[in-house]
Parts: structure tokens; sequence; C-alpha cells
């Protein structure tokens, strides 16, 4: 009797490894594709030229959708300025991002930017050569239909006399696909 009720008992926890080792595989491709499923990519490109000026502008940005309320990303930021015979500007960095939907129409956003501002200027103009970090954190909010947003964000770390941004109150264009 003890034989068999061992034999059963090796039956089962076998049994159990097996059925729980095919539910796991089945869990694992899931959530490998749930997790891409809720991976959004957006970003901004900027571009203006003039009279002897350029400015390009290109910035990725990407964030996981935790749910139909909160996420939460990553962004990198590149622009160059060029003002002929006066000065070369480089600004380079990143971004995290939070975004929290109160209701489906009104997003709340705080973003915790670095970046690096570097200007060049031609020796006849004068000035001296400027090359520092800015940290920006910004407390947003905006309109939203899902994949677009319109808003304004307020820069609270924002110095006058050390800052790249002429204000601390900045409007924003967000676009995540």
């Amino acid at each position: 009797m003890k034989l068999k009720q061992i034999q059963l008992l090796i039956f089962f926890v076998v049994f159990c490894y097996v059925c729980q080792g095919q539910v796991d595989a089945t869990q694992n491709k899931d959530t490998s594709y749930q997790f891409w499923d809720r991976v959004r990519f957006g970003g901004g490109v900027g571009l203006s030229f003039g009279n002897g000026f350029f400015s390009g502008t290109l910035a990725p940005s990407t964030i996981y959708q935790f749910n139909n309320q909160f996420a939460l990303g990553v962004g990198l930021s590149g622009t160059y300025n060029s003002q002929r015979d006066f000065a070369n500007t480089t600004i380079l960095g990143g971004s995290l991002i939070s975004l929290f939907n109160v209701i489906p129409e009104i997003q709340l956003s705080g973003e915790l930017e670095q970046l690096n501002f570097n200007r060049n200027f031609e020796a006849t103009t004068g000035f001296e050569d400027d090359n520092f970090w800015n940290t920006a954190l910004f407390l947003g909010a905006g309109y939203t239909d899902g994949n677009f947003t319109v808003g304004i964000r307020y820069d609270v770390l924002y110095n006058e006399d050390r800052s790249i941004y002429a204000n601390a109150w900045v409007p924003f264009v967000r676009v995540f696909f």
C-alpha cells in the first residue's frame, strides 16, 4: 500500500512540475508580448533658419505605459545653433519623465532634465565661450487625446542667471505612438 501511495505522490509531483513549466513558458511569452505593447515612442524635431542663422533639434523619447493613467520614460535631446560670424551652440542631454492622467483628457507630468550647454563665440566678438550643465525639474499639465498632448510646464529649479530657457514657464507639445 505504501508503494502505491509513494508512486502516486511522485506522479502527482512530476505532473504538477510539468504543468507549472507549461504555465511559466506561456506566461513568459505573454509578458514579453505585453511589455512591447505598452512601450510608446515619440519625441520632437525642430528646424529653423534665416539670414545667417540655423537651428536644428532632435529629441527622441520613449515611455512605458503601466496602465491607462500612469507612464514613465526617458528622452534624449540634441540641439545645434549657428549664427554666422557670431557663435555656435550645442546642447546635449537627457531626461526622465513621468505622466499621470487624472482623467483621460488631463495629463500631469514631472520631468527631470539634464542638459550640457556649450557655446563658442567667434574671436572677433569679444565674448567668452561658455560651457555648463543645466538641470531643470518641470511640473506640467496639459490636454491630451491619447497620443497628442499640448500644455505648459514650470521649471521649479529655474535660475534666471544660469538657465538655457528664457523663462521658467515653457509650453510643450508631446506626441507618443
